[in-house]
């Protein structure tokens, strides 16, 4: 089952929407295949597996599966994984953990029983979850997982008091920030960001097939057409979310390839956690956030982040720009409680994951 992990994170860039997933198969304890879920429309793990079994001429009849995920049951873009195993003729299927989608949801189990193969599970589930938190939260909640990255000095300080921010961490962490770029379905950042950094949000670090959809929070709608993000708008694509209108700019931006989606809340502003659904309805897993103190503060406010992604140097910036503008707080009782998750050392810097305790 580990091996089979090791293939599912083999797709960590390019499975989305659908899940990573790996299949090894196994029998008399020899190694005849292995796969991993292909790009969305392609062959899942079992079928990716099962045709690299052929082509080298290994016979699965009798054969072990070990899955990281329950194989479909389901005709989508591709059709079910679990009538495949039974055609080829495997004996027993071991799976980390059972898919919660309602379209499988044991389904993929019962088909796999029922033409007499035994079925184990679960096995590394923790792992399996881990690999496609996204995919799973998304399914069980209709919004996406939503990563918020920041880097910092030790004293949380993302910028100067002039906004200098380039860089305060090394390059070791900011080509760390390239590979979860790389894994999530869409990047997220504001208006403010846009005007002062004019970033492309695309992956370079590490080598990509896809680029994720960049989603600017534009409230006044004041996004430039010269904006760097929007010089290449089909690579990976451009949603720009507003909530207030002009038609003349709109137009402008509608011709430069961007995407408009309207989704005002009563302030005026873009309503946030309408915005998280939207995504979620877009089949978006995983939502990466690069975004200003006051972006980050209003995610938060909302309770639209679940977790933190964080850097940290090791140096102090003094009274400079923090990492999140959140209201002070009168009383310890509502401090917002997050549990680490992992903390490692990238480069010089400290990488710590953090994510939030469930109200």
């Amino acid at each position: 089952m580990r091996c089979a992990l090791e293939w599912a994170e083999k797709g960590l860039y390019t499975t989305m929407p659908n899940p990573r997933v790996g299949c090894v198969i196994v029998k008399d304890q020899q190694f005849l295949a292995a796969g991993f879920t292909q790009p969305a429309g392609y062959a899942h793990a079992e079928i990716h597996a099962l045709h690299n079994a052929k082509a080298q001429g290994n016979d699965v009849r009798g054969a072990t599966a070990y899955v990281t995920l329950e194989p479909c049951s389901h005709y989508g873009r591709t059709p079910p994984c679990a009538d495949a195993l039974v055609e080829a003729g495997i004996a027993r299927v071991v799976a980390a953990m059972m898919d919660p989608n309602p379209k499988v949801a044991g389904q993929g189990f019962a088909k796999l029983k029922a033409a007499g193969i035994t079925v184990v599970y679960p096995l590394l589930e923790d792992a399996a979850h881990e690999l496609n938190i996204g995919f799973f939260h998304r399914i069980r909640t209709g919004k996406p997982w939503v990563r918020l990255k920041a880097a910092a000095s030790l004293d949380g300080k993302t910028a100067l008091h002039n906004n200098q921010s380039q860089w305060i961490t090394g390059v070791a962490a900011r080509a760390d920030g390239h590979h979860w770029r790389a894994r999530s379905s869409a990047i997220l950042t504001g208006i403010g960001t846009l005007l002062h950094d004019d970033p492309r949000l695309t992956v370079r670090s590490v080598p990509v097939t896809r680029q994720p959809l960049r989603v600017i929070v534009d409230s006044k709608l004041q996004i430039p057409v010269s904006a760097q993000v929007l010089q290449n708008p089909s690579d990976g694509g451009v949603l720009i979310v507003h909530a207030n209108r002009h038609p003349e700019h709109e137009a402008r931006l509608a011709a430069a390839g961007a995407a408009l989606l309207y989704l005002p809340n009563t302030d005026g502003k873009v309503d946030l956690p309408q915005l998280m659904l939207e995504l979620g309805r877009r089949e978006i897993n995983e939502l990466h956030v690069e975004a200003g103190e006051k972006l980050n503060g209003s995610l938060i406010r909302e309770n639209c982040v679940d977790e933190l992604l964080l850097y940290f140097a090791p140096s102090l910036l003094g009274d400079a720009r923090g990492l999140f503008d959140l209201p002070a707080l009168d009383n310890l009782n509502a401090q917002r409680r997050l549990q680490f998750h992992q903390i490692e050392m990238i480069g010089d810097d400290l990488r710590v994951l953090a994510r939030f305790k469930n109200p």
